[in-house]
């Protein structure tokens, strides 16, 4: 099969190549403006398919170019596609003439939705015409069909946050630009509403049950193909709304600055200067190298209980910027194996499900999950609560240990170390750590209430407790625990036979610290000889080793 990918050595076009590099079945032309660009693209893939660099403009003879390179299947990944021009379906067109399946990874609602104009003529020329085979539509309509399979849908809400150092591409960034600071049409409240792109926004955090989540997010509307095709296919929604959360925050709030002047006639349009906030971008970078995504959903199930449930997605490094391509990827896959897509033109709504994509993010390092509640379900123990769907994956004495209700009691042994820095001595003598033995007795008496609990500690006589709590706001997705003045907000990390706790936030007497004032140190619990297994230390990089503890408990009471 000979596939084309237009803007086949750019931001998504290229990851597109990178995906079905490895299927020895295919001929892809990598197609773009500048052939050298292709042809240094080409150069530096390890291939079993053949990759053959083309010069191809779509806006200049498109279909003379097709019907001398003859592909099977056009990928359009090339875009701005809100900007197309007065003929925005030029290629489209081209490839009803010469009979060639064509996609796009298209993200502007009114080019998605306007290539339904040519579903008769695909049909009669036996080809399927799929526009907006990305993140959205596709992607976002197929996990609001898995969370709504048994509701009946109030609301969604959903939204994307690219990692700080990835190139999310100047096409990109002028289709942005082309909508900021613009009135657009949302379903609020049960009826049309107004708001402005880039302006109007909500917080988020991402926290896939069992990962390290990301920081709690501010996402800003955007102009997807959502906004068009899932009030359509839920017509009942009181509401729907999808977001971006570029980040550094700093630099988001600068865009969305910008937008709200232009909204007010104080800022020109944005488009003209797409290309600097694209240099901006790509210099103003810091933080972790991570992506999310959401999709949130409240609803009610058959009996008349309210229900919010919601998909969590988190990419570490550069493995994010795959995803909009995953679409293309999946279908051409599957057009290879014989199951293509029905003939016709239309938006790429259910042409794929989650599980389609759940094959592909296997290969990369994206994780998934899903969270729920009830308004009328009953408070579960902390742990359990903020753990989710990955409760399950834990050994089965660390389950027991965390999960109760009033108070229980845990007897073990332990050994403790200390550390020897000024500091660190004075800070242990705060909190009241226990003092450096080998292999003591060691209790602790937990009380849960009002989904709080306190642990009690007693490491042969020496004393001090905790308060552990479910964290709010800039601690959300995360446990909290007080020592004193001092809180630590921890991830629960599903790590196989190990729960490990990653401390994310720091704090004394309310005030939050800087990272490099966090405290450092391995925390986990494991399962050994079918007993609760703990090991703390805590420490900071100005005072090094605090306090080290680590042994067994067995719950008595």
């Amino acid at each position: 099969m000979r596939v084309i990918v237009v803007g086949g050595y750019g931001t998504f076009g290229g990851r597109l190549v990178r995906l079905l590099a490895d299927d020895a079945r295919l001929e892809i032309l990598v197609a773009g403006r500048s052939l050298d660009k292709a042809r240094e693209f080409c150069a530096n893939i390890s291939a079993r398919a053949e990759l053959i660099p083309v010069a191809f403009d779509r806006t200049r003879d498109a279909g003379q170019h097709l019907a001398t390179l003859r592909p099977d299947v056009l990928v359009d990944a090339s875009g701005p596609f809100q900007i197309y021009g007065n003929d925005p379906y030029a290629l489209v067109e081209a490839c009803l003439a010469q009979r060639i399946h064509y996609i796009d990874l298209a993200d502007a609602p009114d080019f998605v939705d306007g290539i339904a104009r040519y579903d008769a003529q695909a049909r009669n020329a036996d080809i399927f015409m799929l526009s907006g085979a990305s993140t959205t539509p596709v992607l976002t309509t197929a996990v609001i069909r898995r969370l709504a399979q048994d509701l009946e849908l109030r609301s969604v809400s959903a939204g994307i946050a690219p990692s700080p150092f990835s190139d999310i591409g100047l096409s990109v960034v002028r289709g942005i630009a082309s909508y900021a600071g613009n009135r657009l049409r949302i379903r609020r409240h049960g009826r049309g509403a107004t708001a402005t792109a880039l302006v109007d926004a909500r917080y988020f955090t991402i926290a896939p049950p069992g990962q390290v989540p990301l920081p709690r997010i501010r996402f800003s509307l955007v102009d997807t193909p959502d906004r068009i095709f899932v009030p359509r296919l839920w017509p009942n929604l009181a509401s729907a709304w999808i977001g971006a959360g570029p980040r550094p925050a700093l630099w988001h709030r600068a865009l969305s600055t910008f937008a709200f002047l232009h909204r007010w006639r104080l800022f020109p349009a944005l488009t003209p200067f797409a290309g600097l906030f694209h240099a901006v971008i790509t210099r103003l970078r810091w933080g972790e190298h991570r992506g999310g995504m959401f999709v949130a959903v409240d609803g009610t199930l058959r009996n008349g209980e309210a229900v919010n449930r919601s998909w969590h997605l988190i990419a570490e490094g550069d493995d994010g910027p795959f995803i909009p391509s995953m679409a293309a990827f999946v279908i051409i896959g599957k057009f290879l194996s014989g199951d293509a897509p029905h003939a016709g033109a239309r938006a790429c709504l259910d042409d794929l499900e989650l599980e389609d994509y759940e094959r592909v993010f296997a290969r990369f390092r994206i994780v998934t999950g899903m969270r729920e509640r009830k308004a009328s379900g009953k408070v579960l123990p902390l742990y359990r609560r903020v753990l989710g769907e990955a409760w399950s994956r834990l050994p089965a004495p660390v389950r027991a240990m965390h999960y109760g209700s009033g108070t229980w009691i845990a007897e073990g042994r332990s050994s403790v170390d200390r550390g020897r820095n000024p500091l660190a001595r004075i800070i242990a003598a705060i909190i009241g750590f226990p003092k450096a033995a080998n292999d003591i007795p060691v209790s602790v008496r937990f009380e849960a209430k009002d989904g709080r609990e306190i642990w009690r500690r007693d490491f042969a006589g020496k004393r001090f407790s905790s308060l552990q709590f479910e964290g709010r706001g800039s601690m959300e997705g995360l446990v909290c625990e007080r020592f004193g003045p001092v809180t630590i907000a921890m991830a629960l990390v599903a790590d196989g036979e190990r729960m490990r706790l990653v401390a994310r936030r720091c704090s004394v007497l309310g005030i939050p610290l800087p990272k490099f004032l966090h405290p450092r140190g391995a925390i986990f619990e494991s399962a050994e000889d079918n007993r609760f297994n703990f090991h703390v230390e805590i420490g900071f990089a100005w005072s090094g080793l605090i306090v080290r503890y680590r042994g067994w408990l067995e719950r008595t009471a």
